[in-house]
């Protein structure tokens, strides 16, 4: 083989090398950030990997939230309507959070019925919900799931929230 061409070949397969492992670099860095959704039916059901970070979302129940205090620790129940779990959460809550409004929150799932979120993010206002939770109420069957559905046929007080 002509030295020259030796010489191209070898500057082409070093150019592929350093770009296989700077994608394999980007994927491997991108793959620990991905935070996937999950209802409370799939977390119940088994789907979700425990020990994963993930974001997960329903309406909190209501009468579930008890607050330590002493601390600022908080355990709240989500549901979807078919499957409910309990998020562990230590922090102050959004100003928004109140029982019966959708949540999603992000952190690790402990163990099947256990959440420990990181962050809880509330609905921003009164005809909000965060398209996850939505589409999960709508699977569900949840009452008040649907766009538009009247605060009063979905169990909810009747109000302006702020």
């Amino acid at each position: 083989m002509n030295p020259v061409r030796k010489q191209r070949l070898f500057v082409v397969l070093a150019v592929l090398a350093g770009l296989a492992v700077a994608v394999g670099l980007a994927v491997y860095a991108l793959r620990q950030n991905i935070n996937l959704f999950y209802t409370p039916q799939q977390i119940v059901n088994g789907e979700a990997p425990v020990g994963a970070k993930m974001r997960v979302g329903g309406l909190v129940e209501d009468g579930s939230v008890q607050r330590d205090p002493d601390t600022l620790d908080v355990v709240f129940t989500v549901t979807d309507g078919k499957g409910s779990f309990a998020i562990h959460y230590q922090g102050i809550l959004p100003d928004l959070f109140r029982e019966g409004q959708g949540v999603v929150a992000n952190g690790t799932l402990v163990s099947r019925d256990r959440f420990e979120a990181d962050e809880v993010l509330a609905k921003h206002d009164e005809t909000y919900m965060p398209p996850e939770v939505q589409d999960a109420l709508e699977k569900a069957g949840h009452p008040g799931s649907k766009p538009g559905a009247k605060e009063e046929d979905a169990g909810y007080p009747k109000g302006d929230y702020d």
